[in-house]
């Protein structure tokens, strides 16, 4: 399906709800990371209440508790479960842990949890620098783990939560850890949402005879979230006063929310794969990152780069 092709139904101001108005998930099982803030609960909410049984990864079990149950109060008679597995995406033993406790088919896959910007550099127990291995070598060893629950769904979709920042940088496969370059704090958060990208790209051409669908997308600019917690406004205000990055306009969690759920669930987006979303619609490509609100850069849909990611990602994850 073409970008022009792309329903027009939904767009910046559309809701999770909306998305999935009239779908019935009933009888799929969903796992959705970072589900214990902001986005990732309406996902998961929205999910829950089409019939989806929904697994909360979190890495504190104790917010994730919280969150299931307030789920499970607010949600109408018939909503799907709600569940709670532990997960720290900078802790190999713990995704290890998570896939080996899986049972039965895995019909959707949101990899959702991320971490942006810390002002300093940090490294995970097994040296990768942080933001990195957060936001996509850990969803890589998650989805590749799960991968024979995926399979086993027959029509598994996996959506990767990159973002426009995603332009600050494109994966620098010689320094991927800042041992030779000084570290900043958005090049790094970049290089991490290029390779969410792109490992929608790689994974959607490896898993295409098994049914599995794979996208990535921008949710948007959404200020009720967690994720932003380690940012320095002034350094944000910094970049829109230089004109090296325009915010999109904000959103609420209901509408960033929506490019996921449409991902994870809509039949308007059935077969299409290895593409990345924003609005609810496919992205233009862009060509310089200076003064862009939207779009991708083709480096985040390079066959070649997903291929090279995959390669390197595997060894890393061994």
């Amino acid at each position: 399906m073409s970008v022009s092709q792309t329903p027009h139904k939904f767009g910046a101001s559309t809701t999770a709800a909306e998305v999935i108005d009239g779908v019935d998930l009933h009888g799929r099982r969903a796992a959705v990371t970072g589900a214990s803030s902001g986005i990732g609960v309406e996902t998961a909410r929205v999910l829950a209440a089409a019939g989806a049984d929904v697994t909360l990864a979190v890495r504190d079990t104790d917010a994730g508790a919280r969150v299931a149950a307030r789920l499970e109060a607010e949600l109408p008679a018939g909503s799907g479960k709600v569940t709670v597995g532990r997960l720290d995406l900078a802790d190999r033993s713990t995704v290890a842990a998570f896939v080996a406790a899986w049972q039965g088919p895995l019909h959707i896959l949101v990899n959702n949890a991320g971490l942006m910007a810390p002002p300093e550099l940090t490294r995970t127990p097994d040296g990768r620098e942080t933001q990195f291995a957060v936001n996509h070598l850990g969803h890589f060893a998650l989805a590749t783990g799960l991968h024979p629950a995926l399979a086993a769904a027959d029509g598994a979709r996996m959506v990767s939560v990159s973002s426009i920042g995603h332009l600050f940088s494109p994966v620098v496969f010689d320094d991927l850890d800042y041992r030779f370059r000084p570290y900043d704090p958005w090049t790094s958060y970049g290089q991490s949402k290029t390779a969410d990208a792109l490992f929608a790209v790689g994974a959607a051409g490896r898993w295409a005879d098994d049914g599995i669908t794979a996208n990535a997308l921008m949710p948007g600019n959404i200020a009720d979230t967690s994720l932003a917690r380690h940012v320095d406004m002034q350094q944000v205000a910094a970049f829109i006063a230089s004109g090296d990055l325009a915010l999109p306009p904000q959103k609420t969690v209901e509408q960033g929310a929506a490019t996921s759920v449409l991902l994870a669930a809509s039949p308007t987006v059935e077969g299409i794969t290895g593409r990345y979303f924003e609005d609810c619609a496919q992205a233009e490509q862009v060509t310089a990152r200076a003064g862009a609100v939207a779009g991708v850069a083709p480096y985040a849909l390079d066959p070649e780069n997903a291929a090279r990611l995959w390669a390197v990602s595997e060894a890393l994850v061994r």
